[in-house]
């Protein structure tokens, strides 16, 4: 099980997955996204286990994506006319950090957590309706964008995204670095992890999914605030022996990109564009979402 700011990992034990559906439809902002060539990755990794490294260059169609991430309200809707059960729901629980449910462990396993109480029993009233949806496994996110008529994004698309027009930068407005008092352009954690955070940007945990200052497309949150599941398998380009184990150990996982409001530089440093992690498809925690992309 990973630590801190990453989402716990490993698969859970098999259940039944429902039939993916069609017929409903995004309600939200939907932002053209130019084609051509994509940037990928970075020539200076922060994290270079991780695979973010090196830069590279991706032909990609123009395509159209979700100005946010998908919302509680957004994901009610898909619930009330599918009847979808997340898989939080069917193995009975799910992962909460340490903050929204105190032990002695960082993350704690807790039963009944689910998307609708997403730090459970007696936490309905946190699933506010403009926030993103969390408790979201990579499976629940792909059946919701089936149910809109889209996918989840490819990382060359998520990047190309991010980037918001801006080239080779850091984060999607650019370069400055955000800090624990002046510079606070995302929802991350400011102040001492894991022990103390200030709040210093106005939230403790998930922000509105439209909230801070939206990058050159006009895309919110493509730093901090929720990981994001992508729809493209994790891997690593790098053959040194570590990043073999890694790989044999993460088959199957799926790439998951922009950070969380769990993110501070002096230990998960993933708000980064070019950062990335692997998570398995199953996988349901309080920081992790998605948003949606279309081709047409």
């Amino acid at each position: 099980m990973a630590s801190g700011c990453c989402p716990p990992s490993g698969p859970k034990a098999p259940v039944a997955r429902p039939a993916t559906q069609a017929g409903g439809r995004y309600r939200g902002a939907v932002i053209d996204i130019p084609g051509g060539t994509a940037l990928v990755g970075t020539d200076t990794p922060e994290i270079p286990i991780d695979g973010e490294g090196p830069l590279r260059r991706v032909r990609l169609k123009p395509f159209r994506m979700a100005a946010s991430t998908v919302t509680n309200a957004d994901f009610a809707d898909f619930i009330a006319a599918t009847g979808h059960v997340t898989e939080a729901e069917r193995f009975g629980w799910s992962f909460v950090f340490w903050m929204q449910v105190p032990a002695a462990q960082w993350w704690h396993r807790v039963e009944g957590a689910t998307w609708a109480a997403p730090n459970g029993p007696g936490s309905e009233a946190d699933c506010d309706p403009d926030h993103p949806v969390v408790q979201i496994s990579w499976n629940d996110a792909r059946a919701y964008a089936a149910w809109v008529g889209g996918r989840l994004p490819s990382e060359a698309e998520w990047e190309q995204a991010a980037r918001g027009g801006l080239g080779d930068v850091r984060f999607p407005w650019g370069m400055a670095e955000p800090d624990d008092t002046k510079t606070l352009p995302c929802n991350i954690w400011q102040g001492r992890f894991p022990e103390v955070n200030t709040g210093a940007d106005g939230y403790i945990t998930t922000a509105p999914a439209r909230s801070f200052r939206p990058n050159g497309y006009g895309l919110f949150n493509m730093a901090g605030n929720v990981w994001e599941w992508t729809g493209e398998p994790y891997r690593l380009r790098s053959m040194r022996r570590e990043a073999r184990a890694q790989m044999a150990a993460r088959k199957g996982y799926k790439i998951l990109k922009g950070g969380s409001f769990l993110c501070h530089r002096s230990y998960c440093y993933r708000y980064r564009i070019a950062a990335r992690i692997g998570n398995s498809p199953d996988s349901t925690t309080t920081h992790q979402g998605f948003r949606v992309v279309f081709d047409d």
